[in-house]
């Protein structure tokens, strides 16, 4: 606890700390609550610098976006708003490359890990379709790759092969029916895992300033109505896919079990839940995208459950390195649930694609 006071007498905050405690449910960054005798609220967090090791490029990522966002709404509950330090540092980090950022908090807000209507799930869709707005005229090409590939399904399949082919901890036996699953979608008539790539490489789809993590609680919901207020965890924000950013969330958001349900009966994607985010995504940005970029979104929520599906089962077989597990076969059940609703998306394409046109 001191080296945290000591960090945070480095912030130029108003009034005196007060108390400092873990707050939130992330599993990579330390955060915490700072209240002072202002009354004032900060979130501090210590970011891991092991899975984010560029940490400048990184800020410098967030400085960009942050302020860009800000020049266009003057509402400070509707973007993250950096506190300096005493020295007009936007963070710190010292000989370590130990990172300390301070945020001041949103106020009267929620973050939801589910959302509990389908009005909560059309609120992430405006605020991610108005983040797409807020930075449709920002060059991407002026942001830092933070994770390099990290959307990239060719090289996840890359990933996957060496990963069968080294096979690790003697399970592949045990998954050939998986492996096959994944093995068979990447080629295809539609173009298979590279349909975005190529399009992209082509100038057909325009790369972007993505979020790249859509999930439903990285929205900030005003806390009496649930209306949207601002997109969090900006770590991940690179240059990227309008289909991705949406894609992602739909893989996540609109599934009707969770990511490591075992019960695979209960898992598919609700086309009730995928026309509310859609209504409200489009509501924010559907005049900065091309018409091609429009079209590719349902191929973006299936690549993107199907690129999550990769990594799970690539994970499975290299030793349940990368994510957190609870039970030895939590990444296999995880790859199943995404086999899963990849096949559901396949049957539903139609509707999906109807859904949108009809938007």
């Amino acid at each position: 606890m001191r080296d945290i006071i000591g960090v945070i007498e480095q912030f130029a905050t108003e009034g005196l700390p007060i108390s400092c405690g873990r707050f939130g449910s992330g599993h990579i960054n330390e955060t915490y609550l700072l209240v002072t005798n202002r009354p004032h609220l900060y979130i501090l967090q210590k970011v891991n610098t092991r899975v984010f090791p560029d940490a400048r490029g990184l800020m410098n990522n967030i400085i960009r976006v942050t302020r860009h966002i800000a020049e266009k709404d003057a509402d400070p509950r509707r973007v993250l708003s950096l506190i300096p330090t005493r020295s007009g540092e936007p963070y710190i980090l010292n000989e370590n490359n130990e990172l300390w950022r301070l945020y001041d908090y949103i106020t009267d807000s929620v973050c939801l890990n589910r959302a509990e209507t389908l009005s909560d799930f059309r609120s992430s869709g405006i605020a991610f379709g108005m983040f797409q707005r807020q930075l449709a005229d920002f060059n991407a090409a002026d942001l830092v790759e933070i994770i390099a590939g990290f959307h990239d399904t060719p090289k996840r399949y890359e990933a996957l092969r060496r990963a069968i082919e080294e096979d690790k901890m003697n399970r592949l036996r045990d998954v050939r029916a998986e492996v096959e699953f994944y093995l068979s979608r990447e080629k295809g008539e539609d173009g298979g895992a590279s349909i975005l790539p190529d399009l992209l490489r082509n100038n057909e789809i325009k790369l972007r300033a993505a979020h790249n993590d859509t999930k439903l609680n990285n929205v900030m919901l005003e806390q009496s109505t649930h209306a949207p207020l601002c997109v969090i965890d900006l770590d991940t924000v690179m240059p990227g896919l309008a289909a991705t950013d949406f894609g992602d969330a739909i893989r996540f958001g609109a599934s009707t079990a969770a990511e490591d349900e075992k019960d695979l009966s209960k898992v598919g994607v609700s086309l009730e839940l995928y026309k509310a985010y859609a209504e409200g995504f489009l509501s924010m940005c559907k005049e900065n995208l091309n018409q091609t970029e429009l079209d590719t979104l349902p191929d973006g929520a299936r690549m993107m459950t199907l690129e999550c599906g990769i990594r799970f089962l690539t994970d499975y077989l290299e030793g349940d390195v990368y994510f957190h597990i609870a039970r030895p076969e939590h990444n296999l059940d995880r790859a199943r649930t995404q086999m899963v609703l990849v096949s559901d998306m396949e049957r539903k394409d139609r509707e999906m694609r109807a859904i949108l046109r009809n938007i």
